[in-house]
């Protein structure tokens, strides 16, 4: 069984790695389930498939993995490509920054960017998918720094409560994917 894991790190049916791989069988399963769920799902709702899209190409540009970035960018109409490829470059960080509680943890506090995005691109993705993208920014260099009046920006850009955990959940996905795809590679070229 091959998924979309498998064509981002390049495994070929019945490769070594493509072996090693079916040993996790379930795990294998689950994640292709996720993307399905996330990508395809049967109802959609208001979080269109173009959204999830351009979300998920944001988000892996962030983490700079370009072929994951180019499998979700394939996905989105042309004429939103350029708009999320200006966004990545313009939010681009290293990361994490933020600030944790008063505490021990407080010696790793660290500033940094936060995206906001300019009327200009604002017109060109819609004021969802820029609410989007500013709260993706966050969860993905900001993490310590969520909050409730981050999440009323989303509500007040128009997005559901299931919208949001449903957002959340993909980036949550795309973490996952992105690290997995990247430790795969790595044995990929290991193994040949």
């Amino acid at each position: 069984m091959s998924d979309v894991i498998d064509a981002l790190v390049g495994i070929a049916p019945g490769s070594r790695l493509d072996a090693v791989r079916a040993q996790r069988a379930e795990a294998r399963k689950h994640a292709q389930a996720s993307y399905d769920a996330l990508f395809a799902p049967a109802a959609p709702g208001g979080f269109t498939p173009d959204e999830r899209f351009a979300v998920a190409a944001f988000v892996a540009g962030l983490h700079r993995e370009p072929r994951t970035g180019a499998h979700y960018e394939s996905k989105l109409p042309a004429g939103l490509r350029g708009a999320v490829a200006a966004q990545v470059a313009a939010a681009r960080g290293e990361g994490p920054y933020g600030r944790f509680p008063r505490g021990p943890l407080s010696a790793e506090d660290a500033a940094g960017p936060i995206h906001r995005i300019d009327d200009a691109a604002r017109a060109a993705l819609g004021p969802k998918l820029a609410a989007a993208f500013e709260h993706v920014h966050m969860l993905v260099f900001h993490p310590r720094d969520a909050s409730a009046a981050a999440l009323q920006k989303l509500l007040d850009a128009g997005w559901t409560t299931t919208e949001i955990v449903t957002l959340s959940q993909l980036v949550s996905f795309l973490a996952f994917q992105i690290r997995v795809v990247a430790g795969l590679r790595v044995l990929n070229a290991e193994l040949a």
